[in-house]
């Protein structure tokens, strides 16, 4: 056996099939069914054998006693561990024991032998109402799921054991009220049952062996009632009940083919189909039933064959009338309209459009040349809202591009008008007019939710006809279709539009972290450096002069207080290097005073002459005051760089409907928006510390009018 399915030889899948069906073990309902069938099938032998005449009806039974046995043979054989093989065997063996007792009444046998027959047919009869109640509620598998369907089934069997009682004691004639009694009621509550399985199943294979029962039923029912009337009706088939009798072997067949899990044909479409035909025959046979015998009498004679040709033409024309009819409404459309499909026909092949996935352009393309044939127009249009006003977007001939101005009102009035001719199209949209006042004109107004999107304007000669009411409404329900897809087109749009801006804002997500990483390596990598060059050096040359020290303390002691003197001043320095390094990581005037302070002590350090405008601003969440501190020192030093000689800067910081604003200016040189300099490193890092925490940036600078940075951050509630 292969390990790899791309290394799987197709020669060994009936090999795994076989394998499997080994797996299944013979169950002891199988072995049940495999008996049942072997007696039933050997009383049938014998009843033909030991009857003193083989008539039709007794050949037929022996027939479908041997049908019901091959069934539950073929079913235990493939679905041992279920119980409908048994069932079906049970049934089987019924009808022969009727069938072999029926055998034992002929007159050329002992009365001994004549009683067990009546015995014996009468247990086979009064069996079949129980065995079919059973079968019907334990349908497919055979299984009794619930306690209602085994509660039912007890009762049938009860029935059936005191139909049993009652025949017996009434042998040898055969009670057929009492049989039918029973036998309908069983019947009554097992389709009952049968139709809530069908309700309740959820299983594919399951529903599909339900249906097989279904098609049998309802094909045996259909062909028994025809045989039925026409023996009524024409005394033909001479043997009506033979002919029910045979029909219903098509009952085990379909139980076996439900069971056979090689069966790929799908059965839904072949029971529509049935019940269809089924429907059919039974009103031709109710028809004639009603008109022959109802309201006439009894046919004889030539007068059956006779009957019996008015049938049969029936059913013909009956069969022939769908594809007859689609077949004249179609030349009777084509010779009226000059095209296969009448002007209404254009909203299902519109719909039908829809579904295919077809460019916008397309498919309204389509809609007019199709419109123009049905509807015989001149001219078709579709007019769709652009971003200045509606614009001619496709017309049948092509008569070139053209745009309305639609202003807010009569863009309403336009959205509630409806279907409209000439004269109301004069007043509110002149422009779809041609100057030709002849001209049958309707425009149609393609809304959706009271919003105009387009309109659909159609056009007739001069001299023809008048638009009918049915083509406004056809008009009407084609503008809402062609509504909900210019709606629907909108929306793509608008989501894609949506995609692509996620798009790009994940793409900026990635590179601000990527390079929010990198400034938090690149000042871890300052810090070092600034403490190896500043305070390690200060600290390292403190170390050895308080070592020099000790070593004069004893034998230059006024060297050594010099010496230390000298430290103490070091000590300090290194001090104040600390504290400068701290300050650049996060300044403690910010924390402790706020912004306004941090600010002003930022701007009395700044290179470039600088005010401050922050008054009136309270206090902020860590992450907001930080962020507005180092852009606005990151945009001071961008300043003192590039704003030239003479120059001088501005902060301004300000609260405004649940946001901090805050602007740092320059009057110097400027630069060119275009030349790409406003995606530098500082104005990079101010946009990534901002974006941070929701809020943005944006740059203004012309050369020669200085630059002005401004940034809005919001707050929360």
């Amino acid at each position: 056996m292969a390990t790899r399915l791309e290394h799987a030889d197709p020669l060994e899948l009936p090999s795994i099939r076989d394998a499997v069906r080994e797996r299944r073990p013979w169950s002891r309902l199988a072995t049940a069914a495999l008996a049942g069938v072997i007696v039933a099938v050997a009383l049938a032998v014998l009843a033909l054998v030991v009857a003193d005449d083989l008539s039709t009806g007794r050949v037929l039974a022996a027939l479908l006693v041997g049908a019901w046995a091959a069934g539950a043979l073929f079913v235990a054989t493939r679905r041992p561990q279920e119980g409908l093989g048994a069932l079906m065997a049970a049934a089987a063996l019924a009808g022969a024991v009727a069938l072999f007792g029926d055998a034992l009444l002929a007159p050329a046998h002992a009365a001994d032998a004549r009683d067990w027959g009546s015995a014996l047919r009468a247990l086979g009869i009064a069996a079949l109402p129980g065995v079919g109640l059973h079968l019907a509620l334990a349908v497919p598998d055979g299984i009794l799921g619930t306690r209602p369907r085994r509660v039912a089934t007890g009762l049938g069997y009860v029935a059936s054991v005191g139909l049993a009682a009652y025949l017996v004691d009434r042998r040898p004639d055969v009670s057929v009220t009492a049989v039918a009694i029973v036998g309908g009621g069983c019947a009554i509550v097992g389709v009952v049952g049968y139709l809530a399985r069908c309700r309740k199943t959820q299983s594919a294979h399951e529903r599909a062996r339900l249906q097989w029962i279904a098609w049998a039923v309802v094909v045996s029912a259909t062909a028994s009632v025809v045989a039925l009337v026409l023996h009524e009706l024409v005394d033909w088939p001479e043997a009506g009940a033979g002919v029910a009798l045979v029909t219903t072997m098509l009952v085990p067949l379909a139980l076996a083919l439900g069971a056979s899990e090689q069966i790929a044909v799908r059965i839904d479409r072949l029971l529509v189909h049935t019940i269809t035909l089924a429907g059919l025959a039974a009103m031709v046979a109710a028809c004639y039933l009603l008109i022959v015998l109802g309201l006439g009498r009894e046919p004889t004679g030539d007068e059956q064959t006779l009957l019996g040709l008015s049938m049969l033409a029936a059913a013909v024309a009956a069969l022939l009338w769908l594809p007859v009819r689609e077949r004249l409404t179609d030349v009777a459309t084509r010779r009226v309209y000059g095209e296969r499909h009448a002007p209404d026909e254009v909203l299902r092949t519109f719909g039908s459009r829809l579904t295919r996935a077809l460019p916008l352009d397309e498919l309204l393309l389509q809609l007019a040349e199709s419109l123009k044939k049905t509807m015989l127009l001149s001219v078709a249009e579709v007019w769709t809202r652009g971003a200045t006003g509606l614009e001619r977007a496709v017309s049948v001939p092509e008569v070139g591009p053209a745009r309305i101005v639609v202003g807010a009102e009569e863009e309403s009035v336009v959205a509630r008008a409806g279907v409209s001719g000439a004269a109301w199209a004069r007043i509110w949209l002149p422009a779809v007019l041609r100057g030709d006042d002849d001209e049958v004109v309707r425009v149609a107004p393609i809304t959706n939710s009271g919003e105009l999107l387009g309109l659909i304007v159609v056009r007739r000669p001069e001299g023809a006809l008048q638009f009918s009411e049915a083509d406004d409404q056809a008009l009407t329900e084609l503008a809402r279709q062609v509504g909900l897809a210019l709606h629907n087109v909108k929306l793509d749009s608008a989501l894609q539009e949506s995609l692509d801006e996620v798009r790009r804002q994940a793409d900026e997500l990635r590179a601000s972290r990527a390079r929010i990483v990198e400034a938090g390596d690149a000042q871890r990598r300052s810090i070092e450096r600034d403490l190896h060059d500043g305070a390690q050096q200060h600290l390292v040359a403190l170390a050895v002069n308080v070592n020099l020290a000790r070593q004069l303390a004893d034998t230059d002691p006024d060297s050594a207080k010099e010496m230390l003197q000298q430290i103490g001043h070091d000590l300090q320095d290194a001090v104040q290097e600390l504290r400068n390094l701290a300050h650049g990581i996060y300044p403690p005037l910010l924390m402790d005073r706020g912004l306004q302070e941090a600010l002003s002590a930022a701007a009395a350090r700044a290179a470039l002459p600088t005010a401050v405008d922050a008054d009136g601003i309270g206090r902020y969440p860590q992450a907001v005051e930080a962020a507005v501190y180092f852009c606005c020192l990151e945009a001071l030093q961008n300043a003192a760089k590039h704003a030239g000689v003479g120059a001088e800067a501005t902060i301004s910081v300000r609260e405004e409907e649940r946001a901090l604003l805050f602007v740092v200016a320059d009057d110097g040189a400027g630069f060119d928006l275009t030349s790409g300099a406003q995606r530098g490193h500082g104005f990079v890092n101010m946009s990534d510390r901002v974006g941070a925490i929701g809020g943005s940036i944006s740059v203004e600078s012309a050369p020669g009018r200085g630059t002005r940075i401004a940034g809005r951050i919001p707050l929360s509630e």
